[in-house]
């Protein structure tokens, strides 16, 4: 008999834990902008090293000369980072090379409040993956060919499940419902309803997108809207690094 394939949506980086402990691959969302700009990195060939914390950013980079430590914490870049958390400049980086932070072979330790939090609590589950309005689809057909229990995680930010984290996972698990999962729990079911065919505008509204125009990143969230279903590229988190499932 068939083993029943199933799925869920949930949120915060302290939901980890209880889908890793029984066997779930975890998707983790952060569309604003963590998981946008590792996804956008790794299309274009970068190391990409997550970290929880400035200390462990520190030490990783002392072992590895010429890391580029980017990434933010409450909204602001920490001490001593190269830049903020922007995918708009990984891509900048790559299509328009200049100067030494265009060189493919330096590694990039991303840092994030919530992003990368929730990636590194999820470490240690069947498999950890990541995605963004950019991949979704690509992350979906992966899941379906490989996984049949699945967790779709919000990052989330000060304990509220974002928008536009909860419209990527609304897409993937409508995606893998069409494909024969069943949603496990009611909010899932409604997640998905609430969210089905509603424009990318409307991003716009919400908080993320608000926290952007106020400190002068509207660029990114430009990048991030104008940027759907484009890549192929199907980040998973092994043995400390990304890597792309789909290569």
């Amino acid at each position: 008999m068939p083993m029943e394939k199933t799925f869920i949506i949930d949120c915060l980086p302290e939901s980890a834990a209880r889908y890793k402990e029984n066997g779930y691959a975890i998707v983790v969302i952060d569309v604003i902008r963590a998981t946008t700009t590792a996804t956008t990195s790794v299309r274009y060939g970068r190391k990409v090293l997550p970290v929880q914390n400035t200390d462990d950013a520190f030490i990783l980079a002392e072992k590895m000369p010429g890391a580029l430590l980017v990434g933010e914490l409450g909204g602001n870049v920490p001490y001593g980072f190269h830049t903020t958390n922007s995918p708009l400049q990984m891509a900048a980086l790559e299509l328009i090379p200049c100067g030494p932070f265009s060189d493919t072979r330096r590694p990039i330790i991303l840092l994030s409040s919530s992003g990368t939090q929730l990636l590194l609590n999820a470490a240690g589950a069947t498999a950890v993956y990541l995605a963004c309005f950019r991949n979704f689809s690509a992350v979906a057909a992966h899941l379906a060919k490989h996984h049949p229990k699945v967790a779709l995680l919000g990052a989330g930010t000060r304990g509220q499940f974002r928008r536009e984290d909860q419209m990527c996972c609304a897409w993937i698990g409508e995606k893998l419902q069409a494909g024969g999962y069943e949603p496990e729990t009611r909010d899932s079911l409604d997640i998905i309803a609430r969210w089905h065919g509603v424009n990318v505008d409307v991003v716009r509204e919400g908080r993320s997108a608000e926290y952007l125009r106020r400190s002068g990143q509207v660029p990114d969230l430009e990048f991030v809207l104008n940027h759907v279903d484009d890549l192929g590229t199907v980040p998973q988190f092994v043995d400390g690094r990304l890597i792309n499932a789909a290569a």
